[in-house]
């Protein structure tokens, strides 16, 4: 089991306190020294004001400029998009953006990807919501055909070629959303639906833990069917926000976490309270000691 933790550079106010280089510094270093291997952020280029304001909403830089400043402050931390929203972007300009994380950072990109589900979002960046999905596998293939260097319509390439590429990890729990990730998707970034999502995002989420089963099953016969044998992960943290440094809360996790690596997870996401950034660094100091270091001790074993 790898994990891949939030990092709170959405967070605006106070101002400097997550949103500086000394701040992404400090949690990235801490990160890195809890052995964590993935930090993410998320993507909302516009979101609706009534939502960012309407206590479920959440401020969010650019994805890549940000993951960028925080491959420069750490050396091994895997830089994960969790999750970006292909189909009000560019295809090309997303290409470009996540191959020069990919070069510079020395390949430590994990690009998580999604639909979206905004609909005011779309509007505000031109993009046709009702599109959404067909947008978003076209922007799979051009990624793919961009990243290998070829030729893309109507003539044209968007250098840099990275090598490796960025595996690519797909969201959703839809038929349509398995079916990308069993085409397009080095992995899979499910989400448990929660009260007070929106309908679509609780209409995709995964509702049980039995459903996941199932879900993955069918990923794996997608796979199967298409002839892909290879490695492939699957990326989903329990059902719990770490907030307090206790010996029931690492319990609770690693319980969960057996459950999950029993059903075929091999990601666990990892969301910290920060009700300050001192804060948010000792609970991953915490962490690295009451969680991931029994998983490795239990792996090494």
């Amino acid at each position: 089991m790898k994990f891949t933790a939030e990092l709170p550079l959405g967070v605006v106010e106070p101002g400097g306190e997550f949103q500086s280089m000394a701040a992404i510094a400090e949690m990235a270093g801490a990160l890195e020294r809890a052995r964590i291997d993935a930090c993410f952020i998320t993507d909302h280029p516009a979101p609706d004001s009534a939502w960012l304001r309407g206590g479920f909403g959440h401020d969010a830089l650019d994805p890549f400029a940000g993951l960028a400043f925080v491959a420069a402050a750490s050396t091994s931390l895997m830089l994960h998009t969790n999750i970006v929203v292909l189909g009000y972007r560019s295809p090309l300009v997303t290409a470009k953006a996540a191959a020069t994380v990919q070069v510079l950072s020395g390949g430590r990109l994990i690009l998580g990807i999604g639909v979206g589900y905004q609909k005011t979002e779309f509007e505000a960046l031109g993009a046709e919501f009702r599109r959404r999905g067909a947008l978003t596998d076209e922007a799979l293939a051009l990624l793919r055909q961009a990243w290998a260097g070829e030729v893309v319509p109507p003539g044209n390439e968007a250098r840099p070629v990275p090598d490796p590429a960025p595996p690519i990890w797909v969201g959703g729990s839809s038929a349509k959303a398995l079916d990308r990730a069993a085409l397009w998707g080095d992995g899979w970034c499910p989400f448990y639906a929660t009260p007070g999502m929106s309908a679509i995002n609780a209409e995709s989420g995964v509702q049980s833990d039995a459903h996941l089963r199932e879900l993955i099953a069918q990923l794996q016969d997608k796979r199967a069917s298409l002839g892909k044998a290879g490695p492939f992960d699957i990326a989903l943290g329990p059902r719990m926000r770490i907030k307090h440094p206790k010996p029931e809360t690492a319990e609770r996790f690693l319980a969960a976490l057996d459950g999950l690596a029993e059903a075929g997870v091999t990601w666990s996401t990892i969301n910290f309270a920060h009700p300050s950034r001192a804060a948010y660094v000792e609970l991953v100091q915490w962490f690295g000691e009451e969680v991931v270091a029994k998983v490795a001790a239990t792996a090494a074993r």
